[in-house]
């Protein structure tokens, strides 16, 4: 049984780590150096860095802050905001990125995800896909659109089928953040979860609505359905403002018979 992942999340703005709630009302959770160290030590899976600035100045300052985590930290750092290009990838991974995310760039230019995964193998490519709700389809069924630019810009198409595209394209992983829950503390959006797994052969991530150790579990666990649950589950605002830590996380995954690295 593969084990299921637990994923600090680190917005970073101008060398800080922030956090706010469906995309807004952004306040400061604390240095990300620091955050990643602890991180490390308690024992996560992995780091996921979130450029939410996106301009080309945040983003060096994000790089520099990725370079100094990656000397100290040994578990794998997805990277993300403000990817454009191919060669925005590349910069990412020299300064020790083992996974680069994108966003709006690839909804823009879906061809960029598979230049990504020419040049680094679709092993390294995710796709950070931002969904919101958008009403039922014909068959009565909730759908999502994906959203670009941090949440800004509905771009009207498909979520679910935007997921499956990308990952024709040569994304290895979804990334998959529910802006109607994302800091609310209210859960992952179970429905959105399961819709997404049944349509791609790839890792998802569930992030956005993280509110208690049940909630984290229950999403590994099972969707909103009863089905397989993600892969793995983001967690931001729970971790940084010390409401609770990998290890309990991770003891109750344990409890509930999920299988998770000790």
């Amino acid at each position: 049984m593969q084990a299921k992942r637990i994923i600090p999340c680190l917005d970073v703005d101008d060398g800080r780590v922030v956090k706010g709630i469906k995309f807004k009302g952004i306040v400061d959770a604390g240095d990300p150096v620091e955050l990643a160290r602890r991180y490390n030590d308690e024992g996560a899976d992995e780091l996921c860095f979130l450029d939410i600035g996106a301009s080309y100045k945040s983003r060096a300052t994000l790089l520099d802050v990725v370079s100094r985590v990656a000397a100290e930290v040994f578990i794998p750092l997805c990277v993300g905001g403000g990817v454009r290009t191919a060669a925005d990838m590349r910069d990412a991974m020299n300064a020790g990125a083992d996974k680069v995310s994108v966003c709006s760039a690839a909804l823009e230019n879906p061809s960029l995800l598979s230049d990504m995964a020419a040049l680094y193998g679709s092993q390294c490519v995710v796709l950070s896909l931002d969904a919101a709700r958008s009403g039922a389809g014909p068959d009565g069924r909730p759908r999502w659109n994906a959203w670009s630019r941090g949440g800004r810009h509905d771009t009207g198409r498909d979520a679910v089928e935007w997921a499956a595209l990308a990952v024709e394209l040569g994304a290895g992983e979804v990334l998959l953040n529910s802006i109607d829950a994302d800091g609310t503390g209210a859960g992952y959006d179970l429905a959105l979860t399961r819709a997404v797994l049944e349509a791609v052969p790839v890792p998802v991530i569930a992030s956005g609505g993280a509110g208690g150790v049940d909630q984290i579990a229950g999403v590994l666990l099972e969707t909103a359905d009863g089905g397989p649950g993600a892969d793995a589950a983001l967690v931001a605002s729970l971790l940084h403002f010390g409401k609770t830590s990998i290890p309990d996380i991770k003891r109750r995954c344990r409890e509930r018979g999920i299988c998770v690295r000790v």
